[in-house]
């Protein structure tokens, strides 16, 4: 019999807050280790602590940076991604709900339900270490694959979290990397029309 992970609600781990809400559908964003460089966040960090931006204009800052695929890349390479894939849908059921996903060159929004024994940090443990260790073997290297970070946020309503699927599919699209969201091979949006 598994121990039930009790939520933990808000709470800290390094730059941002999370909110683990047991069995409340999340959206989660996670990025290789390389892809946002140390002094950039720092000086987001600074401007949002003195609130010279606010948490939105934060995160957009994020995207936006993120959309630009900066770094290695990793993602990029179809062995990888399709290995982030597996892991996802290989936790579907087990440790969450996936509902959407995109894998993008250097990041992965994912949106989840947890299961009722799980707590969003185990979750996010689960994929990222996996997939850190199967991925240095593939790339034949040692080291940080992913940023300690992830950022989630709640969905707080039926309209919330119709937005936040678009926003996930789209993302390739506003990327400038396809046309049309369905066109983007490691996304449930390609999955919902092939």
């Amino acid at each position: 019999m598994k121990n039930k992970e009790e939520p933990k609600g808000w709470y800290g781990r390094g730059y941002l807050p999370h909110f683990d809400g047991g069995e409340i559908v999340q959206f989660v964003t996670f990025r290789l280790g390389d892809s946002l460089p140390k002094k950039v966040i720092e000086m987001w960090q600074t401007e949002l602590e003195q609130d010279q931006i606010s948490e939105i204009e934060y995160h957009r800052k994020v995207d936006k940076y993120l959309d630009g695929s900066y770094g290695a890349c990793w993602l990029k390479d179809q062995s990888i991604a399709e290995l982030v894939e597996d892991t996802l849908k290989f936790f579907h059921d087990e440790k969450y709900r996936l509902i959407a996903y995109v894998i993008m060159p250097n990041h992965v929004h994912i949106l989840i339900r947890p299961s009722e024994d799980q707590g969003l940090a185990s979750i996010m443990h689960s994929i990222k270490s996996y997939t850190s260790k199967e991925v240095n073997k593939i790339l034949d290297r040692k080291g940080k694959f992913w940023s300690k970070e992830y950022f989630d946020r709640y969905i707080r309503d039926y309209d919330h979290f119709i937005r936040t699927v678009d926003y996930i599919h789209n993302n390739p699209v506003r990327a400038n990397l396809v046309r049309a969201a369905a066109d983007w091979l490691f996304s449930s949006a390609y999955h919902r029309v092939s």
